[in-house]
């Protein structure tokens, strides 16, 4: 995690900016997890973060966080979302409809490859 310092840390620019959107899960004011949401444009955004808490991997939270940045990106009139993520997360985001699109190099550990997944959002779904 110290490698990614930089890359991974909150500033209050970004969380003044109109392109990026935060999100938290808490329980009895404990948090759970926090996602981010970036614009690309006006069809495209980017899951640009999303941590859940070691003890809570399994229980659903990361998947409701995903279901709720999918919704999101509809109700801001998106039809794409981007998602790239941990090669140990892969099932957290195929299960909403992630395909499989490439590598990307990480921006922070040199020579390790992230996958990236792309989710359709242009098609209605009785259930997400």
């Amino acid at each position: 995690m110290e490698a990614c310092r930089d890359e991974l840390t909150v500033t209050e620019r970004s969380l003044n900016s109109v392109d990026l959107h935060y999100y938290v899960a808490e329980k009895e004011s404990e948090l759970l997890e926090y996602y981010a949401i970036e614009k690309l444009n006006d069809q495209e955004f980017e899951l640009e973060a999303l941590f859940v808490e070691p003890v809570f991997i399994g229980k659903g939270v990361g998947r409701a966080l995903i279901d709720h940045a999918k919704n999101l990106v509809r109700e801001l009139g998106g039809k794409t979302l981007i998602i790239q993520g941990d090669p140990n997360a892969e099932k957290l985001y195929r299960a909403p409809g992630g395909k499989p699109n490439g590598t990307r190099e990480s921006a922070s550990i040199p020579v390790r490859e992230l996958p990236f997944f792309t989710v359709d959002l242009s098609r209605s779904y009785v259930s997400d």
